[in-house]
């Protein structure tokens, strides 16, 4: 099946649009990590994954009808060129809605997490404007439906149209319409997170062509997705119980064999820097003090930071910098 024949599945035959869209959604950091494709077109997943959200930290995006020859676009206040491939992409994920039916689009979105630098602006990008074009053309959709199709723009976008935690789930059809993500119920306020950034530089390689490098080329991959599947229950469990040292060092560990696999890939994919890892060897000095503390990281140097409120004063003055987040404010 391709994206088009998905999308006209459950588009409505004619489009009624309002004159504009607004949403918003947070960027989201896997807690139990998403790596690799089944399907490339669909952006199915070999595994399943559990993220939590960044609250404030994320994506607006406003749709407006405009009367011009082509859509316009502005990421932070700065005109993008329609001969760039964020426009290329963004335009072709909307394609998929309009189905040429309506009039030009001013497309308008402020990220509040840098753009490209593994702190999951993709994600939170193609959620918000989903949910922005739904509210355009006056979708009434399931929100599972609105997840498969935010998921075919960024994997994980799938997983950042709610607060707090989501659990994206593989599917097994081949249509990809039994993968999705949906909230699970929870108000874990002792749960706080630490984003600590290295570097926000643009990434060399995008998390598209590198999770497709791994799976293509690297002896670990195999081993690692049997094992994102059993850390995936691990989590659920552990946020079942409020087990915090259980969820923390599953993802902690889970971050590490996702790395791992990239880095055994051939060329080896490496996103952590030098400084990633002196910060890792903090965090790692600083428990073995008795500070409970652990780290995840995506695809990209940045880290962040596990730990539990009552111990957010003591985290601060180790990483004076970090941005302190509360998921569930």
């Amino acid at each position: 099946m391709t994206k088009e024949e998905y999308f006209n599945r459950f588009l409505p035959p004619h489009l009624q649009a309002k004159d504009s869209g607004q949403a918003y959604a947070p960027a989201n950091i896997a807690l139990s990590k998403y790596w690799g494709k089944r399907d490339a077109a669909l952006n199915l997943p070999m595994n399943g994954s559990l993220s939590i959200s960044l609250g404030a930290l994320g994506t607006h995006t406003t749709v407006i009808a405009i009367d011009a020859p082509q859509d316009m676009m502005v990421l932070n206040g700065k005109n993008i060129s329609p001969d760039s491939a964020f426009y290329r992409k963004t335009q072709a994920f909307i394609r998929l809605f309009r189905r040429g039916q309506t009039p030009s689009l001013l497309i308008e979105s402020s990220n509040t997490i840098p753009t490209a630098a593994g702190l999951a602006s993709s994600a939170s990008g193609f959620a918000a404007l989903t949910l922005a074009l739904a509210d355009l053309w006056q979708l009434d959709l399931d929100s599972r439906i609105l997840s498969s199709f935010a998921r075919i723009g960024s994997g994980s976008a799938a997983r950042s149209l709610w607060h707090g935690f989501v659990k994206w789930q593989k599917g097994e059809a081949a249509d990809g319409s039994d993968s999705y993500a949906m909230p699970i119920t929870s108000d874990w306020q002792d749960l706080h997170i630490g984003l600590l950034e290295i570097d926000t530089a643009e990434k060399s390689v995008s998390s598209r062509d590198g999770m497709n490098h791994t799976v293509a080329t690297s002896p670990l991959y195999a081993p690692w997705a049997a094992c994102a599947e059993a850390d995936l229950q691990t989590i659920e469990e552990a946020i079942a119980n409020r087990d915090f040292h259980l969820l923390a060092q599953t993802a902690e560990s889970n971050a590490f064999a996702m790395h791992a696999s990239m880095m055994a890939a051939r060329p080896a994919l490496i996103y952590l820097q030098a400084e990633s890892f002196r910060q890792i060897a903090r965090i790692h000095a600083l428990r073995a003090q008795g500070l409970p503390l652990y780290f995840t990281a995506d695809a990209g140097p940045n880290l962040k930071l596990l730990y539990l409120a009552k111990d957010e004063a003591e985290v601060l003055a180790a990483f004076p910098h970090m941005v302190a987040i509360n998921p569930f404010a």
